[in-house]
C-alpha cells in the first residue's frame, strides 16, 4: 500500500503538489470537540480534477431530450465548471477561502440527531453550537445545505428564463443557469465520495476505536480520489455504473434526495477503508477489480444524482411560486 508521502508529484487542478495536497483544515486548529485532539488536515481537492470532470461528463450523457437545447449543448462548460470550487481554495485570500471551504463535506458523526432537518444552514449552526461543537462550521460542514441552496437558485433561474420574453435577457439568464449548474455539480460529486461524509476523512480518526485496523494514513484521501482515480479510472469505467432507466425527478423533494445521496455515501465509509486495507488503492500498479469498481461506482453515483438534480430543477420550475410577501431587497 502506498502512503501519501510516497505518491511523489500529484497534479491537482493543473498544479503539481508533492505528496498530499495542501490542507483544507490546519493540523494545528482547535480541537474538533472540547477535550479531543486536533483533527488531521483535510485534503483540498475532492475527487481531484479528473474525477470531477469524469462525473460531469457522465451526468451530461443522462440528460433527457426534453431539457432545453442550450443546456444540453453546454456539456463542455458544465464539465469545466465541476472542479471550479476547488479553484477558489486560495489560503492567502482568507475571506474567500473561509467562505467556501466548509461547504465541501459533512462529518455526519458530529451532527446531532435531527439537525439535518434544520430550516437552513444558520439554524443548523445554532443546533451544532447547542450540541457543544467548538467550531461547528469546521467540525460538521455544510455540504447538504450548499447543494440545496444551489439547487433552489437554479430552480429560481429556470422560472425567470421561462417567463422572460426579451431574447437578450433570456440569454443572460441561460448563462447564469449553466454557471450555477456547473458549480452545483462539484458539491453533488463531493457528496458521493465517502471521505466527505465522515470524521474519517483522511485516515481513520485516531481518537476513535479502530478494531478493524484501518489505515490512519493522512495521505489516504488524496491517494484514493486524486492519484488512484486519475491514473486508474476511465470514463468507460464510470459509464458501466450509470443508470439506464429514464432519469427520475425529485422535484418538490430535492432536499430529502440530497440527504439520502449523502447518507448512501456515508454507508460506504467502512467499505472504502476495508478495500484499502485488503487490496489497496495503488495508483502505480494495475488496479484491483474491487478497488476500481468501487471508485467508478461512487463517481457514477455522483453523476447520476447530478443529472437528477439538473433535470428536477427544470421540472420544478414549471410550477410557479406564490408571491413572496417580504418585498424587495
Amino acid at each position: 500500500m502506498i502512503t501519501g508521502a510516497a505518491l511523489g508529484m500529484v497534479t491537482l487542478a493543473g498544479v503539481a503538489w508533492h505528496g498530499a495536497p495542501p490542507a483544507m483544515r490546519g493540523a494545528g486548529d482547535e480541537a474538533r470537540v472540547a477535550g479531543h485532539a486536533a483533527p488531521p488536515a483535510r485534503a483540498a481537492s475532492p475527487w481531484g480534477q479528473a474525477g470531477h470532470e469524469m462525473a460531469a461528463r457522465a451526468a451530461v450523457t443522462r440528460l433527457p431530450a426534453e431539457m432545453p437545447a442550450f443546456f444540453r449543448e453546454a456539456g463542455d462548460r458544465l464539465v469545466y465548471l465541476n472542479p471550479e470550487p476547488d479553484r477558489w481554495r486560495v489560503g492567502r485570500l482568507r475571506e474567500m477561502d473561509q467562505a467556501f471551504q466548509y461547504d465541501h463535506y459533512i462529518d455526519l458523526e458530529n451532527v446531532p440527531e435531527g439537525a439535518l432537518e434544520a430550516r437552513d444552514r444558520f439554524d443548523f449552526l445554532r443546533q451544532l453550537y447547542a450540541a457543544g461543537l467548538e467550531r461547528p462550521e469546521r467540525d460538521a460542514g455544510f455540504l447538504p445545505f450548499r447543494i440545496t441552496e444551489l439547487y433552489q437558485r437554479i430552480v429560481t433561474e429556470w422560472r425567470l428564463w421561462r417567463s422572460e420574453d426579451d431574447p437578450g435577457r433570456r440569454a443572460w439568464i441561460a448563462e447564469r443557469i449553466v454557471n450555477d449548474a456547473g458549480i452545483l455539480g462539484h458539491y453533488v460529486t463531493d457528496g458521493s465520495q465517502p471521505h466527505h461524509t465522515t470524521i474519517h476523512f483522511n485516515g481513520w480518526d485516531r481518537d476513535t476505536p479502530n478494531p478493524e485496523g484501518y489505515t490512519t494514513d493522512n495521505g489516504f484521501h488524496a491517494r484514493f480520489e486524486t492519484a488512484f482515480v486519475t491514473t486508474r479510472v476511465s470514463d468507460a469505467d464510470v459509464a458501466r455504473h450509470l443508470g439506464a432507466a429514464p432519469l427520475r425527478s425529485v422535484a418538490g423533494s430535492a432536499r430529502a434526495a440530497v440527504i439520502d445521496h449523502i447518507l448512501t455515501a456515508h454507508a460506504e465509509v467502512e467499505t472504502l477503508y476495508r478495500i484499502d486495507r485488503d487490496v489497496g488503492f495503488d495508483p502505480w500498479e494495475p488496479a484491483d477489480p474491487e478497488a476500481l469498481e468501487f471508485a467508478a461506482e461512487r463517481l457514477a453515483a455522483g453523476a447520476e444524482m447530478l443529472a437528477v438534480l439538473w433535470w428536477s430543477a427544470w421540472v420544478e420550475s414549471a410550477t410557479p411560486l406564490a408571491p413572496d410577501r417580504r418585498g424587495g431587497g
